[in-house]
Order: structure tokens, then sequence, then C-alpha cells
């Protein structure tokens, strides 16, 4: 809570000083974002306005400095009302899913991203930002992949079926694991006990759907499975440890 009001704070000193010379309120809205980097993000925009006037400078610099992609901005809306001088800022930020190794073309090295809801890789710094201001509470499952960068379709299929899941029963994805054949297995932790489920190729989303109803019923029993077989959606194979 003390990063969120000393960025509050900063971008209001800022936007004091502003009034005083020029008249300007301003409105914040932040909506998920972490507020260290709503806020920087914030006073280079409120900069930048009181040297031009202008919104069109302001959208031009936020393009050309690549402002969005620095401060993990999704989506704005900047609004300017000349009649009363209030410069409003709606803000945006994606919702982190799973943290993804990505392996470069050598194979050799890789590197850390955040995969979040709306398909895009975003740097590690992200999911610390918003553990920093207790935006997120809970482990972020790990995606693993064949060595090579992750095909645009894969990303796209697991972004859908893991943003689609429930909260509760995403925050008992330990793993997902995609192979070389773009088979999907997932492995869930519940109650500390750990799942293995296998999914095959192909209708992720279907059996995703008959795994949450599989696991929602298991529990409702006091029962945790140790291998859920859902290759064949027509023939789900439940196994427990004995």
């Amino acid at each position: 809570m003390i990063k969120y009001f000393s960025a509050i704070l900063i971008v209001a000193s800022v936007s004091a000083n502003l009034m005083s010379k020029d008249e300007v309120k301003y409105k914040t809205s932040f909506g998920y974002c972490p507020s260290r980097a709503a806020g920087k993000f914030t006073l280079k925009l409120v900069k930048n306005f009181e040297e031009k006037k202008s919104l069109r400078s302001m959208k031009k610099v936020i393009h050309s400095d690549r402002l969005k992609e620095k401060h993990f901005i999704s989506d704005y809306k900047i609004k300017h009302d000349p009649i009363d001088g209030t410069l409003s800022f709606r803000f945006n930020c994606p919702k982190p899913l799973m943290k993804v190794q990505i392996y470069k073309d050598n194979g050799l090295e890789s590197y850390e991203a955040i995969l979040v809801d709306n398909g895009m890789l975003y740097d590690p710094t992200y999911e610390v930002l918003l553990r920093g201001e207790k935006k997120l509470d809970y482990d972020l499952p790990f995606l693993a992949i064949p060595v090579g960068e992750m095909e645009k379709d894969v990303q796209e299929k697991i972004t859908t079926i893991v943003g689609s899941m429930d909260l509760a029963f995403r925050k008992k994805l330990s793993e997902v694991i995609v192979n070389d054949s773009k088979e999907l297995t997932m492995i869930l932790s519940i109650k500390g006990s750990p799942s293995s489920v296998f999914m095959g190729k192909g209708e992720w989303d279907k059996k995703v759907n008959k795994l949450t109803k599989i696991v929602s019923y298991m529990s409702s029993k006091r029962r945790i499975p140790a291998v859920i077989n859902l290759t064949n959606p027509k023939k789900v194979v439940v196994k427990f440890n004995q």
C-alpha cells in the first residue's frame, strides 16, 4: 500500500505544480495496473502536455517511445476537458497467467517471461510489481514448452484455456506441459497432493471443461485423483493412489 500511495502522491505533486501555472486538473484510474508503473507513465504524459498542450503530441510520444510496452499498459484512454481544465487518464493492464521459459534459436540461452491474459509475453518485472502492491497473491503455474520459440497458435490456445478457467481452479495449476508432438499435460496441486492430467492433442477447451467437473466432484467426495486421462474425451480414466 505504501508504494501505491507514493506513486499517487508523486503524480499529485506534479499535477499541483501544473495547476498553479496553467490551472490543469487531473483524474487517474489505474485499473489493475501496478501504480508504480502507471504513475511513471502518467508523469511522462503530464510533462508532455505541460510543454505541448496537445493530446495528439501525447499519443505520438506514447507510440514513438513505446511507453505502453515499457509500463505494461494494455489499454488507455486520455481525455481533456478544456472547460474545467481536467486531464483524465484511464489505464488498464492484463492479468498474468503463467511463467514461461523461452529458448533462443541456439537452444542454449533462454529467458523467462510472463504470459498474460491478452496472449502477450511480458517481462518478469511485471509480476514483481504486482506482488509488491499485493495485486497478485498466488503462485503462477509454469508453462514448459519444447526448445525453440513458442508457436503462436499454441500460445493462443494455452492463453484461452487457462484464461477461461475459474480463478479458484487456476490456483490449483502447478505446471502445463506441451511436448514436441503438441500433446498437453497439466500438473495440478490439490490440497498439497499432485495430480497428473493427460489431455492429448486438440479439443483442449472441452477437455478442460470436463476436468473442472471431475475435480469438483472428486473434491466433494474428498478423494484426490493421482492420474486423470482425457486423451480420449469419450472415455475418461481416473486413477487413485493405493
